[in-house]
């Protein structure tokens, strides 16, 4: 029995140590990975000036990577914190097209349904369906390209605009392409599928969106304020409205410009849940409902594939955001079962680079570097 004992000792004595070995081996991992995962960002930073970020990657059997660079306000140097509201801009599309989706599961409205069935008015209304303005494939026009809204935008970032007014910078515009043969991002079809929810759920679109997704999924952090002000904590945004004006302040823009397109406000935790459940549909849609979604965004994305209210690059599944002040970026990456979060307090571009490009081409040459995050340079290539 002794001897058995000693054994036992022994052998529990040699798991101890190799398993000693394995927990110190893995730590050394993970730091080394934490150390290039900063190397990275702080670079990608540097490269845009950006003077502040926060940035979360989650991965299967990894360690949790969340921190913040920077300062939330270069007036006072007060550091950034991981709990900071920023505005998230085009993430915003994602849930309103989640909206129509969970309309669809309601079966109060089809994808094949005509625009010109819910908003009169509309050029091609009666051949565009809702699933073209949802994939961008609806040639309808963008007003954020429109002279006359980038002069009125400029000139006074604080004006107020409603939804019927962001329409009548391209009311009466021909089509871009037939409808269904080209790809063109363009706001003003998320614009117009907020109109839908509004009018097919008979609720305002920040009420639907609380009720429906933000309270269900306990995302508590994520909000449409309607006015400019931003929920406390937040940081600072910085933009340059023109090549020749200078770097101002944006905080306090407003963002009604964008509204069902661009106007929520979240923070990383709130966006590390919705990476997750946009993929997942869990909680969201009928499964049926959510392949479908899915398969309009199948393939290797590269260089980018982009589908009913979602994109796909180098299979990171999600969506950036850009508005004055901010850029974000929400993807996930099932095959690794990896999220990224990216929040950034500037939209200010680099070599027709978006500094959230940079950052998440940063942080995924570390983490799946045969599957690099990338946009090309080019001004109609990022969504914002």
């Amino acid at each position: 029995m002794r001897r058995f004992l000693a054994g036992m000792g022994l052998t529990v004595l040699a798991v101890a140590v190799c398993l000693t070995a394995g927990v110190s081996a893995a730590g050394a991992a993970a730091s080394k990975r934490d150390a290039a995962l900063t190397k990275g960002v702080r670079g990608a930073l540097a490269h845009a000036d950006v003077s502040g970020a926060i940035v979360g990657v989650w991965q299967r059997g990894r360690r949790p990577y969340l921190r913040a660079f920077g300062t939330r306000d270069p007036a006072t140097n007060e550091p950034m914190a991981t709990n900071l509201h920023m505005r998230i801009g085009s993430v915003t599309k994602t849930f309103t097209i989640t909206a129509i989706l969970q309309l669809v599961d309601q079966g109060k409205l089809s994808l094949d349904d005509k625009i010109g069935k819910y908003i009169p008015g509309v050029t091609g209304g009666d051949q565009i369906t809702l699933r073209q303005l949802a994939s961008m494939t609806s040639g309808i026009p963008s007003y954020t390209f429109d002279p006359r809204f980038d002069e009125d935008l400029v000139s006074d970032p604080h004006r107020e605009f409603t939804p019927q007014q962001l329409l009548g910078y391209v009311a009466g515009q021909p089509l871009m392409f037939a409808p269904g043969t080209s790809f063109a991002y363009s706001n003003t079809n998320t614009i117009l599928l907020g109109l839908v929810v509004e009018q097919v759920s008979g609720q305002s679109l920040p009420d639907y969106l609380r009720q429906h997704i933000l309270q269900p999924l306990g995302m508590s952090r994520t909000s449409f304020p309607l006015t400019s002000d931003m929920p406390a904590p937040f940081a600072h945004g910085f933009t340059q409205l023109s090549p020749s004006s200078p770097v101002t302040d944006a905080t306090n823009y407003n963002p009604s410009w964008t509204w069902a397109a661009g106007q929520l406000v979240s923070d990383a935790h709130d966006l590390r849940i919705w990476a997750r459940r946009l993929i997942s549909g869990r909680g969201l849609l009928s499964p049926a409902t959510q392949r479908e979604r899915l398969a309009s965004v199948a393939g290797p994305g590269d260089p980018i594939a982009y589908g009913i209210g979602l994109f796909n690059v180098q299979g990171w599944l999600g969506h950036n955001g850009s508005l004055p002040g901010y850029q974000t970026l929400t993807l996930r990456r099932p095959k690794a079962r990896a999220t990224i979060v990216a929040l950034l307090t500037s939209d200010i571009e680099v070599g027709g680079r978006a500094p959230s490009t940079l950052v998440g081409q940063a942080i995924t040459k570390v983490i799946t570097p045969k599957h690099v995050y990338t946009l090309p340079a080019a001004p109609t290539a990022e969504p914002e």
